[in-house]
């Protein structure tokens, strides 16, 4: 459902009624004439779904998690908030981008449309940026030839099943975030799919190696053994980018989540 397009129709319709009574219909009125209910709810409406259209637009939308591949990071159930101007301004609907701002840094948690269906929003982490080679094999992570720091820390409980998973800290940008890595987990990717750019992947028994196209970002789950993620489906292109993730701001399992992440 493209929820951005029913607001977009919602505006013009309301707009459409109120301006058609401020500017022509309240004139042929009586003055002492009760409003239309059409007149009624189309001009109470309006000026709210308009608000609502430019925060969802241009400042900030709210996202629910559903699935786990970004464990431990996110949790499925949060609510969280995604600022949509920090990659630059663009028209809502057609998402074109008409001011240049910020770009994606590696580390940043993203919000896009899934490339193989647009109609999907889809949440991971950005690990290679346009001319990176990204190379993860062996559960380890290597961008440009460096390996990524991982560092062991407490195991991490899933409480639905009872059961413990390696965590670790990995820093991208001198910036350090949680990841869980499953050690029985195959090394290998299982099922691909075709994408463009493909032939800049290489897959092998091992994992994958990849380099980004320019325009195009490699993005991956924290919860790395379950996350179906450019590994898998390929790049994201600069004009799927929904925006940046930052704050959850509620979460009806767990009051203590609520706060800013990274």
């Amino acid at each position: 459902m493209n929820f951005a397009l029913i607001l977009f129709v919602l505006v013009v319709v309301t707009g459409v009624v109120w301006a058609f009574d401020r500017f022509w219909a309240r004139k042929k009125r009586p003055a002492d004439a009760r409003d239309p209910w059409w007149v009624e709810y189309g001009g109470s409406f309006f000026p709210v779904i308009l608000a609502v259209f430019l925060l969802r637009s241009f400042l900030v939308e709210p996202f629910k998690i559903p699935s786990g591949s970004m464990i431990p990071t996110l949790l499925v159930g949060d609510f969280i908030l995604v600022n949509k101007y920090t990659y630059g301004v663009r028209l809502p609907v057609i998402n074109k981008k008409i001011v240049e701002l910020n770009s994606p840094q590696r580390g940043d948690v993203v919000v896009f449309r899934y490339p193989p269906d647009p109609s999907l929003d889809y949440i991971k982490r950005v690990v290679g940026l346009p001319g990176d080679k990204v190379v993860y094999r062996n559960k380890k992570l290597s961008i440009n030839g460096q390996e990524m720091s991982q560092s062991k820390t407490e195991d991490y409980l899933d409480r639905d099943r009872l059961f413990y998973t390696p965590r670790f800290i990995e820093t991208l940008s001198g910036v350090g975030h949680h990841i869980l890595v499953e050690a029985e987990a195959p090394s290998f990717v299982r099922q691909i799919a075709r994408f463009p750019h493909e032939d800049k992947c290489h897959y092998n028994s091992e994992g994958v190696s990849c380099e980004v196209p320019a325009g195009h970002y490699f993005m991956m789950g924290d919860n790395r053994d379950n996350s179906q993620d450019s590994r898998f489906w390929g790049f994201v292109p600069d004009e799927n980018l929904v925006g940046k993730a930052f704050f959850i701001w509620f979460n009806f399992g767990d009051l203590k989540r609520i706060g800013p992440f990274h």
